[in-house]
Protein backbone atom coordinates (compact mmCIF):
# COMPACT_ATOMS: atom_id res chain seq x y z
CA UNK A 1 0.00 0.00 0.00
CA UNK A 2 2.83 2.36 0.77
CA UNK A 3 4.06 2.11 -2.83
CA UNK A 4 0.62 3.04 -4.19
CA UNK A 5 0.42 6.02 -1.82
CA UNK A 6 3.85 7.20 -2.98
CA UNK A 7 2.87 6.95 -6.64
CA UNK A 8 -0.31 8.94 -6.01
CA UNK A 9 1.58 11.61 -4.06
CA UNK A 10 4.34 11.89 -6.67
CA UNK A 11 2.08 12.04 -9.74
CA UNK A 12 1.44 15.55 -11.00
CA UNK A 13 -1.69 16.90 -12.66
CA UNK A 14 -0.08 16.93 -16.12
CA UNK A 15 0.73 13.21 -15.97
CA UNK A 16 -2.73 12.36 -14.63
CA UNK A 17 -4.35 14.05 -17.61
CA UNK A 18 -2.37 11.86 -20.00
CA UNK A 19 -3.77 8.63 -18.56
CA UNK A 20 -6.89 7.03 -20.01
CA UNK A 21 -8.21 5.97 -16.61
CA UNK A 22 -11.13 4.00 -18.03
CA UNK A 23 -8.73 1.95 -20.14
CA UNK A 24 -6.29 1.51 -17.26
CA UNK A 25 -8.94 0.34 -14.79
CA UNK A 26 -10.74 -1.80 -17.37
CA UNK A 27 -7.86 -4.27 -17.29
CA UNK A 28 -9.01 -5.10 -13.77
CA UNK A 29 -12.71 -4.33 -14.21
CA UNK A 30 -13.85 -5.33 -17.73
CA UNK A 31 -17.28 -3.74 -17.27
CA UNK A 32 -15.56 -0.39 -17.85
CA UNK A 33 -14.84 -1.45 -21.45
CA UNK A 34 -18.47 -2.31 -22.14
CA UNK A 35 -20.84 -0.09 -20.20
CA UNK A 36 -20.81 2.83 -22.68
CA UNK A 37 -22.69 0.64 -25.17
CA UNK A 38 -25.16 -0.68 -22.59
CA UNK A 39 -25.98 2.12 -20.15
CA UNK A 40 -28.14 5.18 -20.76
CA UNK A 41 -25.29 7.43 -19.62
CA UNK A 42 -27.26 10.67 -19.98
CA UNK A 43 -29.90 9.40 -17.52
CA UNK A 44 -27.17 9.12 -14.89
CA UNK A 45 -25.05 12.07 -15.98
CA UNK A 46 -27.77 14.68 -15.45
CA UNK A 47 -28.42 13.94 -11.75
CA UNK A 48 -24.69 13.55 -11.14
CA UNK A 49 -24.09 16.98 -12.69
CA UNK A 50 -26.81 18.41 -10.48
CA UNK A 51 -25.15 16.90 -7.38
CA UNK A 52 -21.78 18.32 -8.43
CA UNK A 53 -23.33 21.75 -8.95
CA UNK A 54 -25.09 21.54 -5.56
CA UNK A 55 -21.86 20.65 -3.75
CA UNK A 56 -20.11 23.59 -5.42
CA UNK A 57 -22.95 25.94 -4.54
CA UNK A 58 -23.46 24.75 -0.96
CA UNK A 59 -19.81 24.48 0.06
CA UNK A 60 -17.95 26.67 -2.42
CA UNK A 61 -16.05 23.69 -3.81
CA UNK A 62 -14.21 23.89 -7.11
CA UNK A 63 -15.39 21.50 -9.83
CA UNK A 64 -12.53 19.14 -9.00
CA UNK A 65 -13.17 19.22 -5.26
CA UNK A 66 -16.89 18.60 -5.79
CA UNK A 67 -16.07 15.60 -7.99
CA UNK A 68 -13.65 14.20 -5.39
CA UNK A 69 -16.17 14.65 -2.58
CA UNK A 70 -19.00 13.07 -4.58
CA UNK A 71 -16.73 10.19 -5.60
CA UNK A 72 -15.76 9.64 -1.96
CA UNK A 73 -19.40 9.70 -0.83
CA UNK A 74 -20.26 7.17 -3.55
CA UNK A 75 -17.43 4.89 -2.39
CA UNK A 76 -18.62 5.09 1.22
CA UNK A 77 -22.20 4.27 0.22
CA UNK A 78 -20.95 1.32 -1.86
CA UNK A 79 -18.79 -0.11 0.92
CA UNK A 80 -21.47 0.44 3.57
CA UNK A 81 -23.96 -1.50 1.41
CA UNK A 82 -21.37 -4.21 0.83
CA UNK A 83 -21.07 -4.76 4.60
CA UNK A 84 -24.77 -5.61 4.95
Amino acid sequence: MKKIEEIIRDTNEENQEKVDWTKAWSTKYPVLKMYQNQVDIEAYAKPIQEMLDQLSQDYGYSAQDAMLVLKDILAHVYFDRKKR
